[in-house]
């Protein structure tokens, strides 16, 4: 008989009989079923966090900001530098020849978590009626779009699903003064999470005469590097320049990298446990398949496919946990509706989303815990005397 078939004969025979060991086979699925599940979960929180930060503007479009300015909140820049910066030649023109440019401010109120008596940071931006239309990925959804001139807010889908007291006709007090909900709004990025105003009412009702950031629309997307070049070289500016998908992105990374990092000491720990698991329940089954393995070895069968069994049998149940744990992450948590503070220390609402790269990175280290799980007992299978085996008929 040749070692192929010897390998799919004895393989067979011990994967029919796991229904036999099906109790100390279930810690084996159990335990790497809980690895995977974290591990897919916590990752795809990560994921959706980024995904939405990343779906935030386009590569013709810019932001600057005042320069040194990480993010907009940080960002301060006077109406003389707003000017100069509409007056670059790379900016598009709109209809009626002004360029289409929208100074913005970004401020950080308080809105109440649904169910919560208490309050959590929220971004108020005042935009430009021409920074909504620079935006054609937003679109109203419920009511209308605010009025310049009144305190009159639209907010994002996104943060009316998180906070409390943002529905059309709702009124919201920030600083003493009363606003009014007039519209909600989808752009299926970070700015769903905020409520929108009219700039310069913004800058009244909260005291500021400085802005946070200018947006420009670009003639074309090949127009970026000589607008970053002509205002970075400006000595009447301090501004940085960058794309503003670039900037949303770069948004995201310190809490996807503070989530990897919490992601993988909490597996490693987990996966330490199911990998002991593992081994116990491999080394049980040896040991209950000794006279078998005996008799096997006996009969002319190598060490080779003897430890193919003990391995196809590990892997097998590493890879039903690992499924299981899979499944469970994406019914629970795929597309799963949270906030979390981002860069400027507001909420940003998003979902989670376990994809396919995801289900198979989880995959991946449950194939590993069973391989290291049962290489140990499958080599102490094969090394068994054959003597000493047969004693335990």
């Amino acid at each position: 008989m040749s070692t192929i078939t010897q390998v799919r004969e004895i393989v067979w025979m011990n994967l029919r009989s796991i229904p036999q060991r099906w109790g100390a086979s279930l810690v084996v699925v159990i335990g790497i079923a809980g690895v995977v599940g974290v591990l897919v979960a916590m990752l795809s929180m990560a994921q959706g966090f980024s995904k939405t930060l990343k779906a935030t503007g386009a590569l013709d479009r810019v932001i600057v900001l005042r320069g040194g300015a990480n993010a907009e909140i940080s960002s301060f820049l006077d109406r003389a530098a707003t000017t100069l910066i509409r007056q670059d030649p790379a900016a598009a023109r709109a209809g009626d020849g002004l360029p289409l440019a929208s100074a913005e401010l970004l401020v950080v109120t308080e809105v109440p978590r649904k169910g919560q008596n208490t309050g959590a940071n929220v971004s108020l931006r005042g935009v430009e009626i021409k920074g909504v239309s620079m935006r054609p990925e937003l679109r109203i959804v419920e009511g209308r779009l605010f009025k310049p001139g009144l305190r009159e807010l639209i907010v994002g889908r996104g943060a009316q699903r998180q906070f409390d007291g943002l529905q059309v006709g709702e009124k919201l007090r920030f600083r003493g003064s009363s606003w009014d909900i007039v519209g909600v709004f989808e752009s299926g990025d970070a700015h769903e999470s905020e409520l929108w105003a009219d700039v310069e009412t913004t800058q009244a009702s909260f005291f500021r005469s400085t802005f946070s950031s200018v947006l420009v629309q670009l003639r074309s997307a090949d127009a970026f590097a000589g607008i970053k070049r002509r205002l970075t070289a400006d000595p009447q500016l301090n501004v940085d320049v960058q794309r503003e998908r670039d900037y949303f992105s770069a948004q995201s990374q310190n809490f996807t990298n503070q989530i990897g990092v919490v992601t993988g000491i909490v597996t490693v720990i987990m996966a330490i446990g199911a990998l002991f698991g593992a081994l116990n329940t491999m080394y049980s089954a040896v040991s209950a398949r000794t006279a078998e393995i005996g008799t096997l070895r006996a009969l002319g069968f190598g060490r080779l496919p003897v430890v193919a069994s003990v391995m196809a049998e590990s892997l097998l149940l590493s890879l039903a946990g690992g499924v299981l744990g899979a499944a469970i992450a994406y019914g629970l948590f795929n597309g799963y509706s949270v906030s979390t503070l981002g860069q400027g220390f507001t909420q940003v609402a998003f979902n989670f989303a376990v994809t396919p790269a995801l289900v198979l990175r989880g995959l991946s280290w449950a194939l590993a815990i069973g391989f290291i799980g049962g290489l140990a007992p499958a080599l102490h299978a094969a090394r068994m005397p054959v003597t000493a085996a047969l004693r335990s008929v």
